[in-house]
């Protein structure tokens, strides 16, 4: 029988989240994993599979712990969550908080080299869009029950592209 892992899993994966989240899949080095998680490679390798198991944990932890977390209220009524939601963000990125000033983890790891050669990646980020897409949707329809669906599906569409605008270049 082996033995049990004696670290969380979760810290272990939030201290990889940020080596990734500031260099990217690519440039993270296992040696910078170990370091920042505190585990050695072979810790690494017999809990996560290899670096990109780790990266695999990284990306739906963040999707459910930042990002659901964050889309969680434009669903629920209030017809002033859309606009608490990007203030929420514009301040983040106006305040210059570390974790904002590196813009979306998903949408980084969409637009890497990575994406371009993995269907697991670019069918994770689409899922995200398109799960951000439907919340902002709602949050939409909440704010102005006045719109006709076409013109909440296009007014929708428009904040979601200026939201992943925003994300991607708060990283520049």
């Amino acid at each position: 029988m082996g033995r049990m892992p004696s670290f969380d899993r979760s810290v272990v994966v939030d201290a990889a989240r940020d080596v990734f989240w500031q260099r990217g899949y690519a440039e993270a080095g296992i040696a910078e994993l170990e370091e920042a998680t505190g585990l050695t490679r072979s810790s690494i390798y017999n809990a996560f599979g290899s670096k990109r198991g780790l990266f695999d944990a990284v990306l739906a932890a963040y999707l459910d712990d930042v990002v659901r977390t964050r889309l969680r209220p434009l669903g629920g009524g209030d017809p002033g969550a859309l606009e608490a939601y990007v203030d929420e963000m514009r301040t983040a990125i106006a305040d210059d908080a570390p974790r904002a000033r590196l813009g979306c983890l998903l949408l980084n790891a969409g637009s890497s080299p990575l994406a371009s050669d993995d269907a697991e990646v670019r069918t994770l980020v689409s899922g995200y869009t398109a799960e951000m897409r439907g919340a902002i949707r709602a949050a939409v329809a909440d704010r102005r029950p006045d719109l006709a669906l076409d013109a909440v599906d296009a007014l929708a569409a428009v904040c979601a592209s200026l939201v992943v605008a925003g994300l991607t270049l708060a990283r520049a």
